[in-house]
């Protein structure tokens, strides 16, 4: 079975989103931009989310973090909870 690892950050607009993506693309830290702007508890970690399997997390966010390119940020990523920058750290 597939297992990712990821981290990301969520805010309440697709605007502000789509702001600190710039910010990271122009050398911000992803793990200070999550601890200063993400609404979820583990924003305190970097946006840290550990290892997890396909199922575990909303499906919109499942399926960018089990296709998309690792290493890289994608988003604004829209769930029930927000909007998300997800940074997939890794696959197997």
């Amino acid at each position: 079975m597939a297992k990712a690892s990821a981290r990301h950050i969520l805010v309440n607009s697709k605007e502000e989103c789509e702001e600190i993506k710039k910010q990271i693309e122009n050398g911000a830290s992803f793990a200070e931009m999550a601890k200063l702007h993400s609404e979820c508890p583990s924003g305190q970690e970097g946006g840290d989310l550990g290892e997890f399997n396909p199922g575990q997390m909303v499906k919109e966010f499942d399926q960018v973090v089990f296709r998309d390119e690792v290493g890289k940020v994608h988003g604004p990523v829209k769930t029930q909870f927000g909007y998300h920058l997800i940074e997939i750290t890794s696959r197997k």
